[in-house]
């Protein structure tokens, strides 16, 4: 990884870390398939490795720049509802393109981050009462489980 494991630190360097970690991490899973086979299909549902990026980069939007940044929907630099959609990628969209789609959201996210305190929170209609620490917390969780799923997908296509 490009990104250096920090293992000490305050509490602030040590999330944002693990986060870019696991961000890297989910792109690596899919970095240098072919286009065919990052759309792979290997499972019932839309999960392949590109659209998992592509979900990444919608959570990236829904959670900084439409939650934190209180951003519409149409000033999002993506797609950023919460749903099925955040999977769904076009079919003349190749892979580096999403993946700089997700590694310009994560970007604005570290920006609109940048902005809070870890305690820092808002009310969520879901969710509830959401912290920024909470928030990169759950980040980190998404992205790592993705980066797993994505590792298995790999590993099945590695070997077809």
């Amino acid at each position: 990884m490009s990104t250096p494991r920090i293992t000490d630190g305050n509490e602030r360097s040590l999330l944002e870390n693990l986060l870019d970690r696991n961000r890297e991490a989910l792109i690596e899973t899919a970095r240098g398939l072919s286009e065919t086979a990052a759309r792979k299909r290997l499972v019932p549902s839309l999960t392949t490795p590109i659209s998992l990026i592509k979900h990444a980069a919608a959570a990236e939007r829904i959670w900084f720049q439409r939650f934190w940044a209180d951003r519409d929907a149409t000033e999002c630099d993506g797609y950023s509802n919460r749903d099925e959609g955040t999977f769904v990628v076009a079919d003349g969209e190749p892979l580096a393109a999403v993946i700089a789609e997700f590694e310009r959201a994560s970007r604005q996210s570290r920006q609109i981050a940048a902005r809070f305190n870890l305690d820092d929170v808002k009310e969520n209609p879901r969710e509830g009462t959401v912290s920024m620490r909470w928030t990169l917390l759950a980040m980190i969780e998404e992205f790592a489980r993705h980066a797993g799923h994505g590792d298995i997908l790999r590993e099945q296509i590695d070997q077809q």
